[in-house]
C-alpha cells in the first residue's frame, strides 16, 4: 500500500462508513462515499458529515455519490471497504473491483461470516478483513453520525481495530492499513483474523438478536433473568462451535472463549450471570443496527450472524438448540409475523427446550 494521502472508496454510507469516512477525511485522505440512501447522500453533498464521539467534533467534507451514478467513478482508488449489510457484500465487493486497479484490495468493514464472501468475488489475495471492536455508532439523522463510548467497558489497552490477510501473514499492506486506522482509534495487524472474527461475530451473537426481537437495549436486556440467559446460552454455543473448528478466540463479551463453553456448569454459569448483571456503574443502553433494522421493519442479518453459527454447529456436531431458537424468531419478525416484545424472551428460551 502505498504511503501518504489515500484514494478511498466505501461502499456504503451508514454509521460505520460514515464515521470512517469522515474520520479519514478529517486526516486528510481523499474520500468518496456511495450509498443508495439518497437522504445521507444529498446531506453529505450539502452540509459534510457531523461527526462526535470521545474526541472533538468533526465535520468533514468527504465526495458522495449515489449508488446509480457509481459507473462515473474512476479505477485509481488504492482501496475500497464494503460497509454494507451481509447480504450486499456479494453485488458491493463486485461493484468495488470496478474502481480499483490491479494492486487495489477491498477491506470487509462489516459484522457477520462475510470474508469468504468477499474473497469469493475479489480472490483472497485482493481481501483484507477488518474487525472493529468495543465501538459504537450510530446516525442520528442524515448527515451526523455518533461514536458511542462506554466507560466502564473500555481500557486503554483495547485494540479498536484489527487488519488481517485471509493467510495470516502480517504484510506491510495491512501494518500499513492499521497505522492508517490508528488515526481514528487504537490499531493493530492481526495474524489471527478468523479467531478474531469468531470473537467478533460471538459478542454481537449473543447481544444483537436478543435486543432485536425484545426491542431493549443492551443494558435493558442483561437487567432480567431471561436476558442473561439466553445471553449466556448463546455466548456458549458460540465458544463450543468456534473451538471445535479450531479457532484461536480472544475473549469476548469479557471472558475466555473456554468459560463461555463451559456455562453448563453451574458455578461457571453462576459467576457469568453475576458479571452480567448490571451494576449501578453507567453503562451505555446501546441499540444494536440489527435492533434498529428490526425497530424499522428491514431485514436482518440474523442467517449471517446466528443463522451461521447454527450452519457450523451442525458440520461439527456441537448442539446449538438457543441459537436456532433465536433465529427462527427474529425471521418471524423479519416476515412480519411477529412483533418486537420483551415476552419473545419466553419464547426463544421455550422453544430451546
Amino acid at each position: 500500500m502505498p504511503s501518504g494521502k489515500q484514494k478511498i472508496l466505501f461502499m456504503g454510507a451508514g454509521a460505520v462508513c460514515s464515521y470512517l469516512g469522515a474520520s479519514l477525511t478529517h486526516a486528510g485522505h481523499d474520500v468518496t462515499l456511495v450509498d443508495a440512501w439518497a437522504d445521507q447522500i444529498n446531506a453529505i453533498n450539502a452540509q459534510g458529515i457531523h461527526a462526535t464521539g470521545p474526541h472533538d467534533p468533526i465535520d468533514a467534507r468527504p465526495k458522495a455519490v449515489h449508488l446509480i451514478e457509481a459507473a462515473q467513478l474512476g479505477s485509481d482508488f488504492d482501496m475500497v471497504f464494503v460497509g454494507l449489510k451481509a447480504y450486499d457484500t456479494a453485488w458491493a465487493t463486485q461493484l468495488a473491483l470496478r474502481h480499483l486497479p490491479p494492486e487495489g484490495f477491498v477491506v470487509s468493514a462489516q459484522n457477520c461470516w462475510v470474508d469468504p464472501i468477499v474473497a469469493s468475488v475479489a480472490g483472497p489475495a485482493r481481501s483484507i478483513g477488518l474487525v472493529m471492536s468495543k465501538i459504537f455508532m450510530t446516525l442520528t439523522k442524515p448527515g451526523f453520525v455518533e461514536r458511542g463510548f462506554d466507560k466502564s467497558q473500555a481500557k486503554s489497552s483495547d485494540v479498536i481495530f484489527r487488519p488481517g490477510e485471509h493467510d495470516g501473514k502480517l504484510t506491510p499492506r495491512v501494518t500499513a492499513l492499521a497505522e492508517m486506522l490508528s488515526f481514528i482509534a487504537t490499531a493493530q495487524a492481526t495474524d489471527n483474523l478468523w479467531g478474531e472474527r469468531w470473537s467478533k461475530l460471538s459478542q454481537n451473537a449473543m447481544s444483537n438478536p436478543v435486543q432485536a426481537m425484545t426491542g431493549f437495549g443492551s443494558v435493558q436486556v442483561l437487567s432480567t433473568e431471561a436476558g442473561r440467559r439466553i445471553s449466556i446460552l448463546l455466548a456458549a454455543e458460540c465458544a463450543r462451535v468456534g473451538l471445535k473448528l479450531g479457532y484461536r478466540i480472544p475473549n469476548f463479551g469479557g471472558a475466555p472463549a473456554e468459560k463461555w463453553a463451559n456455562a453448563d456448569q453451574p458455578g461457571v454459569y453462576q459467576e457469568l450471570d453475576r458479571f452480567l448483571t448490571p451494576t449501578s456503574e453507567p453503562r451505555l443502553n446501546w441499540r444494536s443496527s440489527m435492533a434498529q433494522d428490526a425497530n424499522k421493519g428491514r431485514r436482518t442479518e440474523i442467517d449471517f450472524m446466528n443463522g451461521h453459527i447454527v450452519n457450523m454447529g451442525r458440520e461439527v456436531g456441537v448442539a446449538t438448540p438457543m441459537s436456532a431458537a433465536i433465529v427462527s424468531v427474529v425471521r418471524e419478525i423479519d416476515a412480519k409475523q411477529r412483533t418486537q416484545s420483551p415476552d419473545t424472551m419466553d419464547l426463544a428460551l421455550r422453544r430451546a427446550g
